[in-house]
């Protein structure tokens, strides 16, 4: 019989079997994932918070939504991603916006990414807004600001990936928000 019970650098002891149950993935048929598996799965990657912004071309409203699937793509040319659901009610202001913003938040800026998330017609009510690029709007004291040129779209599967060529930056804030498991949070001390 062995001790899975080994002492760590600082004295205390590891369980190595759940260490090595931790190292395992965790394994679901793909005919057995369910959309709500996959959605849980997918909200324990950390990720930032950001509202994306466009000027629509017919009406020249301003546009916007609480968006979590941004993504660096290339350094050279300067290139990001977002992906947006079909359904939503902002796909054709997107699709045929020449320009849009992605702003990063910081975590002072909660209230915010709840406003964009919800169903409004005042969502641009709150916060200090101007025009960047293109007349996307721009949001004033967020931890960075990227003012795209829309490169492409693509469709991928259920959603429309957004791929945008930076043409400026800007941001000031440090603290930024982030999302978990379905919650608001703040990074804590760094390791």
């Amino acid at each position: 019989m062995t001790d899975s019970r080994l002492p760590d650098d600082d004295g205390d002891e590891l369980d190595t079997d759940a260490a090595e149950a931790r190292s395992r993935p965790a394994e679901i048929a793909p005919a057995e994932l369910s959309a709500d598996e996959l959605r849980r799965a997918l909200g324990r990657f950390v990720t930032g918070v950001t509202i994306v912004t466009c000027r629509d071309g017919g009406s020249g409203e301003p546009v916007g939504l609480t968006a979590n699937s941004f993504n660096a793509l290339s350094l050279d040319p300067p290139l990001v991603l977002w992906s947006l659901r079909k359904a939503s009610g902002s796909i054709d202001a997107f699709a045929n916006a020449s320009h849009f913003a992605v702003n990063v938040l910081a975590e002072d800026q909660v209230d915010l990414s709840r406003r964009f998330a919800r169903p409004s017609s005042a969502r641009f009510a709150a916060g200090a807004w101007s025009d960047g690029q293109g007349g996307a709007p721009v949001l004033a004291g967020c931890v960075a600001v990227f003012e795209c040129r829309r490169h492409s779209h693509h469709d991928a599967g259920d959603h429309l990936l957004f791929i945008g060529q930076v043409e400026r930056i800007g941001g000031s804030a440090e603290a930024p928000l982030v999302y978990h498991a379905g919650h608001y949070r703040a990074i804590g001390e760094q390791l």
